[in-house]
C-alpha cells in the first residue's frame, strides 16, 4: 500500500511539471480582470458590417499581473501632441445645415462638437472665398484694389450662421483655412503678364503679393473680430490642379516667393499667432514641400505642411517627417463619392491610411471635406464636384433625415477619445497582423487607445500600465477607441 502510495504522488509531481513547461496555447484565453466597479473603460466600437456603430460599452479594469498573454506596454517614448480631427464647414454643408429645423441643427451640431454631450470634434477647414462647394465664385475683394476688401454677403448668410453655433457649443475648437482662387484681379496668365479673368486656373501675378498678403492678414483679422481664432491657413489648395471651378496654378516657386517677398513678413508685422501651412495637395508629389522646407527663409515663416490624398500613398509622408520632425504635418482633405464609396472598405481603409498612417508619422490633425450634403449630393458648383458624399447626407425632402457615412464615423471614434492636446505614446510588446493600436496621454491624465482590427477573427490584447491592465476584445473588420484613467 505505502508503495502504491509513493507512485501515485510520483505521479501528480511528474503531472505538475509537465503543466508548469507547457508553452502558452496558440489561442490564449485573456483572462477576466479582478472587477473594481470604480474603475471601467469606456469603449466605443463601429464595424465594417454595421451591426455597431459607435456602440458604447465598458471594461472593467484589471490589475497589472492579469495580463497574462498578449501584452502591450508603453515604452516611454513620446512624440507629437494632436491637435484634433474634423470635417470641412463648406457653403455647401451650412446651406444644408440651415435648411433643418432649429432643434434638429442644434441637436446635430452639439453631436459633432460638444466634448460632454456629443463627440467632441476640435478642428474643421474653412474656405477663404469660395471653393467648389460654395453658393457662388467669389473672394472678399473682387473690385480691384485691396482698398475694396470687404466681407462677403454669402459668407455672411451661410457661413457665419453655423460657425457662431459651433463655437457657442466649443470654443476651442480651431479652424484650417485655405483659398480655391485669389481675387481674379490679381491672376496672370501661367507664362506670365498677362492678365487672367478665370475663376479657373491662371497664376498669382507678382506684382500683386503685397495686396495678396493683406488680403490674408485683413481676412484673419475680421475672422477673429468675429470671433472665430485661424489657427492655421493654407496658401492655396491644390496648388498643382488647374481645373477646378475656383483654382489658382501656384508652383513651388511661387509659394517660395510669395511666403519670402509678402506674407511671411506681413503676418509677422501684424502680430498673427496663425500657422503657415505649405502645399495642402496630394501625397504623389513631395519634393514641393521638401524645396520649401529646405530654404531657411522660407523656413522661419512656416509651420508643417497640409495633405491629400486622392494621389499617392500616405507612405510618401515618411521623406517629410524623418528629414523634417520639427515640422507639423496635417492631413487636410479626403473625400467619398460615387467613384469609391463602400461603406465597409472606406471605413476601414481611411481609418488605416488617412488616420492612423497620418498619426504615426507625426500628423497633428485630420480634416475631411464636406460635413453634410443632400441625397442628391448638393449644393456645388458647376465644374466642381458632382460625385461627392458629404460625411453626413440629409434628405432634401424633409431636411431632418440623416445618413452617417463612413467618414462620420472615422471621426467620431479618433474625437470621442483624443482631447486635444493628447500625445501619442511609444509601446511595446504583442503584435499581429492585421492589428494596428496607438496609445495616447490625454491633457487631464486619462488615456486612449486607437484600434482597427482587418483581420476575419476578434483579436484580444491587453494593454498594461503599473496601475490596471485593459482586456480590449476589436470585433473583426471593426474600428475600436479607448478611454480610461488608471
Amino acid at each position: 500500500m505505502k508503495t502504491v502510495r509513493i507512485f501515485f504522488f510520483v505521479l501528480l509531481a511528474l503531472a505538475g511539471a509537465c503543466t508548469c513547461n507547457r508553452p502558452a496555447p496558440d489561442n490564449p484565453v485573456t483572462p477576466d480582470p479582478v472587477p473594481d466597479p470604480a474603475k471601467v473603460a469606456k469603449v466605443y466600437t463601429t464595424t465594417a458590417s454595421g451591426t455597431k456603430l459607435m456602440a458604447e460599452s465598458e471594461i472593467t479594469l484589471g490589475k497589472p499581473e492579469d495580463a497574462v498573454f498578449y501584452k502591450v506596454e508603453r515604452s516611454g517614448e513620446r512624440f507629437q501632441a494632436v491637435d484634433g480631427f474634423g470635417l470641412a464647414i463648406t457653403q455647401a454643408s451650412c446651406y444644408n445645415l440651415l435648411l433643418m429645423p432649429d432643434s434638429d441643427r442644434t441637436a446635430f451640431l452639439t453631436e459633432m462638437f460638444s466634448r460632454k454631450e456629443g463627440l467632441g470634434s476640435s478642428l474643421v477647414r474653412v474656405c477663404i472665398g469660395g471653393s467648389d462647394f460654395s453658393m457662388d465664385e467669389f473672394t472678399w475683394c473682387d473690385r480691384k484694389g485691396i482698398e475694396n476688401f470687404d466681407v462677403h454677403p454669402l459668407d455672411e448668410e451661410y457661413l457665419f450662421p453655423i460657425l457662431d453655433q459651433i463655437f457657442q457649443i466649443n470654443p476651442d475648437v480651431k479652424i484650417i483655412a485655405s483659398p480655391w482662387s485669389c481675387p481674379k484681379w490679381m491672376k496672370m496668365t501661367e507664362n506670365g503678364g498677362a492678365p487672367y479673368d478665370s475663376w479657373t486656373g491662371g497664376r498669382l501675378n507678382p506684382v500683386y503679393y503685397q495686396d495678396y498678403a493683406t488680403y490674408f492678414v485683413k481676412w484673419i483679422q475680421e475672422m477673429e473680430r468675429r470671433g472665430y481664432p485661424i489657427y492655421a491657413v493654407t496658401l492655396q489648395n491644390e496648388p498643382l490642379h488647374r481645373g477646378n471651378s475656383m483654382s489658382l496654378y501656384m508652383p513651388w516657386e511661387d509659394q517660395r516667393d510669395f511666403i519670402k517677398q509678402a506674407v511671411g513678413p506681413a503676418f509677422q508685422e501684424a502680430g498673427l499667432k496663425t500657422k503657415i501651412l505649405v502645399y495642402d495637395h496630394n501625397y504623389d508629389v513631395t519634393d514641393y514641400t521638401v524645396k520649401l522646407f529646405s530654404d531657411a527663409e522660407v523656413s522661419q515663416y512656416v509651420a508643417g505642411s497640409a495633405w491629400h490624398n486622392y494621389l499617392g500613398s500616405v507612405s510618401a509622408l515618411d521623406r517629410i517627417y524623418s528629414a523634417f520632425p520639427d515640422k507639423d504635418i496635417y492631413f487636410t482633405e479626403a473625400s467619398i463619392g460615387t467613384w469609391n464609396y463602400n461603406y465597409a472598405s472606406c471605413l476601414v481603409n481611411d481609418f488605416r491610411d488617412i488616420f492612423l498612417g497620418t498619426l504615426s508619422r507625426g500628423g497633428k490633425g485630420v480634416t475631411l471635406w464636406n460635413l453634410m450634403l443632400d441625397d442628391e449630393r448638393k449644393p456645388y458648383r458647376p465644374g466642381g464636384c458632382s460625385t461627392c458624399f458629404g460625411a453626413v447626407t440629409l434628405s432634401s425632402k424633409d431636411h431632418k433625415t440623416m445618413v452617417r457615412n463612413s467618414h462620420y464615423y472615422n471621426v467620431a471614434q479618433c474625437s470621442k477619445v483624443l482631447l486635444p492636446g493628447a500625445v501619442r505614446l511609444g509601446t511595446s510588446g504583442y503584435k499581429a497582423e492585421g492589428l494596428t493600436y496607438q496609445w495616447y496621454s490625454n491633457p487631464d491624465g486619462s488615456q486612449a487607445l486607437l484600434l482597427l482590427n482587418e483581420g476575419p477573427a476578434d483579436a484580444l490584447v491587453n494593454f498594461v500600465t503599473d496601475k490596471s491592465s485593459v482586456s480590449c476584445k476589436v470585433p473583426a473588420k471593426a474600428i475600436q477607441s479607448v478611454l480610461w484613467t488608471d
